[in-house]
């Protein structure tokens, strides 16, 4: 076993060499994905495809563009990709979002068709995936900062961003709906409990054109959880709800009058470890992490503490990826064994989206968004390069004044 740096959770300290060249491919790996697996038309980007990168189906992500956009700042910062080639990609998916993909109030469909925009399965206008995506927009905003195609990719980001009407998605209350359908208006369930939620709330209150009342911020509820001497804000979820809103919102050292919800994300993540531990073999300090996934038996938003699902033996290899800045030796330790154990679990994307090797079971496919908060939360760990440039945004800066970080 390789042995680990002497570094506290959450604390950013240089990794040893073969930490950083493993990290380095796996967001290689990942970034490919977001270039591979996107229309070079449209921008949008796959919501799955198969790990070998042949994929026919064209059921787009709103999410995973948004991760896709921030992913490609990454790919131009460590010259995975040719940068005058990220440039028009970039350029061209803001153009589509901001002139062609059908909306509502500023508000995208959570699925569609990646070459046309057309809407797919009935799906919902979604504020929570709208929320990723303009997290993309954003980063992509901050980032390009020159003249000629940058100039062009800041105004059409500022455009997405800007028509926005978050006071609509609110339906009259004071914690967002959860979506909406032409068929049927407003979705019944609404953002009330603490989860991935926070982009939403900040996003809205920091819009310089249709900001939501502060008072939003207040308005979600923040329970906690105990699990093994471990006490933590949290609702009854997947492990990624602590990871999401942390990829782009930098909330080191910074709390409000509730928490310091990155060292609540650490507590959550030394929950979740020692959660798959009690669950006994095949779980081991080599081998842990569950969170929505593929399954053997389809698609499942499983995980823990509380259990959620059948937690069988399966392991998620994002779980650990998502949590990388919150417990780097621990979240390093088990992703380096995953690959180097288990080498069906890795190919031309990095890790198959889910396996249990008991069962003789590799997923097939990849998802955009398990991808994409590996890629994300790899590159923060190694340089906080996400965190340093969405946070260049001035909404960013104003909405969490505003609500009361300090």
């Amino acid at each position: 076993m390789l042995a680990m740096p002497a570094w506290g959770a959450g604390t950013a300290v240089p990794l040893l060499p073969a930490q950083d060249t493993f990290l380095d491919d796996l967001e290689r790996r990942g970034c490919m994905y977001f270039w591979e697996q996107a229309s070079a038309k449209t921008g949008q980007v796959r919501d799955r495809a198969v790990a070998q990168g042949k994929e026919k189906r064209r059921v787009a992500s709103t999410a995973a563009t948004g991760f896709g956009l921030t992913a490609l700042c990454i790919a131009d910062k460590r010259n995975y990709l040719p940068g005058t080639e990220i440039r028009r990609r970039v350029r061209d998916t803001l153009n589509f979002h901001a002139n062609r993909l059908p909306h509502e109030h500023g508000f995208f469909y959570h699925f569609s068709d990646m070459e046309t925009g057309e809407r797919v399965w009935k799906s919902e206008l979604s504020s929570i995936d709208t929320s990723l995506l303009l997290c993309g927009v954003l980063t992509a905003r901050a980032y390009f900062t020159g003249d000629g195609i940058e100039a062009e990719i800041r105004q059409l980001a500022t455009k997405i961003y800007e028509r926005v009407d978050w006071r609509w998605m609110l339906n009259g209350g004071l914690v967002y709906s959860m979506g909406w359908k032409p068929e049927s208006g407003f979705l019944n369930t609404r953002w009330s409990t603490y989860s991935e939620l926070m982009m939403i709330y900040l996003l809205g209150i920091g819009s310089p054109t249709h900001p939501a009342d502060p008072k939003t911020w207040i308005a979600f509820s923040r329970p906690y959880e105990t699990f093994a001497g471990f006490r933590y804000i949290s609702d009854l979820a997947p492990l990624f709800t602590h990871q999401y809103s942390h990829a782009w919102f930098d909330f080191r050292g910074k709390r409000d009058r509730y928490a310091d919800y990155f060292a609540n994300s650490i507590t959550a993540t030394r929950a979740h470890k020692a959660f798959c531990l009690s669950r006994g073999d095949p779980y081991n300090d080599d081998y842990w992490g569950v969170t929505a996934s593929d399954s053997q038996f389809g698609y499942t938003a499983w995980g823990g503490p509380p259990m959620m699902g059948k937690v069988d033996g399966t392991v998620v290899p994002c779980a650990a990826a998502g949590s990388l800045p919150f417990l780097p030796v621990d979240c390093l330790r088990v992703l380096m064994n995953l690959r180097d154990r288990y080498p069906r679990s890795w190919g031309r994307y990095g890790y198959v989206d889910a396996f249990h090797p008991q069962a003789e079971w590799f997923d097939k496919d990849v998802l955009g968004i398990d991808q994409g908060i590996g890629v994300l939360m790899a590159e923060n760990l190694r340089s906080g390069f996400v965190w340093e440039t969405f946070g260049k945004n001035v909404e960013v800066g104003k909405a969490m004044k505003l609500v009361g970080f300090r």
